[in-house]
Parts: structure tokens; sequence; C-alpha cells
């Protein structure tokens, strides 16, 4: 069990650190800054710069604690805030991705809500650490602060419909 928990921390916390420096940068065929700003732009944001900037250091930040199996709730509380940003962005074109819709930010809120609730494994900053094992309610309470977090961006950060 500790080497599947491993290799899915390893896996999904590298690919969403990955994702966050496509945005922050030319790295790994990201369209830097520029790039980032323009999607949140068009996306029905405020900010530009500084949204691409938070959303690319929150990616990079919650995929390498993930990855670590470090601070694993306060990862999960980033990564759902982040990526319930995406999924307002995408809810209106449905579940499945062939149609540029929710499926994969759902998952990228799932999979660091369940390493919450079974912990990181043994091969984990968290386990070195002696903070394990969390109590099931941070689960809960982590989901709900970056759902949260994320919902409160998109009305503070989204512009209003064009009349």
């Amino acid at each position: 069990m500790d080497t599947g928990l491993l290799v899915l921390r390893l896996v999904i916390g590298l690919l969403f650190a990955g994702h966050g420096i496509q945005k922050v940068s030319h790295r790994l065929g990201g369209d830097g800054i520029e790039g980032g700003a323009a999607e949140f732009r068009a996306d029905g944001f405020r900010g530009g710069r500084v949204t691409a900037a938070a959303a690319g250091l929150g990616q990079i930040a919650a995929g390498l604690l993930l990855g670590a199996g470090a601070f694993t709730p306060l990862a999960a509380i980033i990564a759902a805030g982040v990526m319930t940003v995406a999924i307002t962005v995408k809810w209106r074109n449905g579940l499945w991705v062939q149609n540029n819709g929710y499926e994969y930010p759902l998952v990228l809120v799932i999979v660091p809500a369940a390493l919450t609730l079974t912990g990181p494994g043994r091969w984990s900053a968290d386990q070195t650490l002696g903070l394990l094992p969390w109590a099931p309610w941070w689960t809960a309470a982590a989901v709900a602060l970056g759902v949260s977090s994320g919902l409160m961006t998109r009305v503070l950060l989204g512009r209003p419909p064009a009349r």
C-alpha cells in the first residue's frame, strides 16, 4: 500500500506542480505569466497577471507538498481551491474532458482529499515528522475550506458578464 501511495503522490503531485510551472513560465511548454493572464482574462477573471501567478504558485506548492507527502491537508486545501476555480470555468461544458469539461479538475480535488483521508503513506514527510494519522475531520475541513476559497475567488475576481 505504501508503494502505491508513493506512486500516486509523485505522479499527481509532479503533474500538478508542472501545470503550475506552465502557468507562470515558459518551461514545460508553458505560455508564461502573460499566457496565464490571458487565459484567466478569457475565462472571465480580473487581475490577469496576479491571478495567474496566484494560481500557478498555488499549483506548484500543492504539487510539491503532495509529492513529498508533506502537510497533506494543506496541499488538499490549496488543490481544492485552485481546481474549484477551474471547475467553475468548465462547468458549463459538462463533466467529460473531451468536451472541455471539469472531469480532470475534479480528479485533482478528489485525489488530495483521499490522500488526506488515507494518509500519504510510510514514505512521506508527514510520517517522518510524526504528523500521522490525520484526524478524519481534517479531510472534510480541507475540502470545505479549499472549495469555499475557490468559490470566493470566483465571486471576487470574476468579471460580471457583458450585457
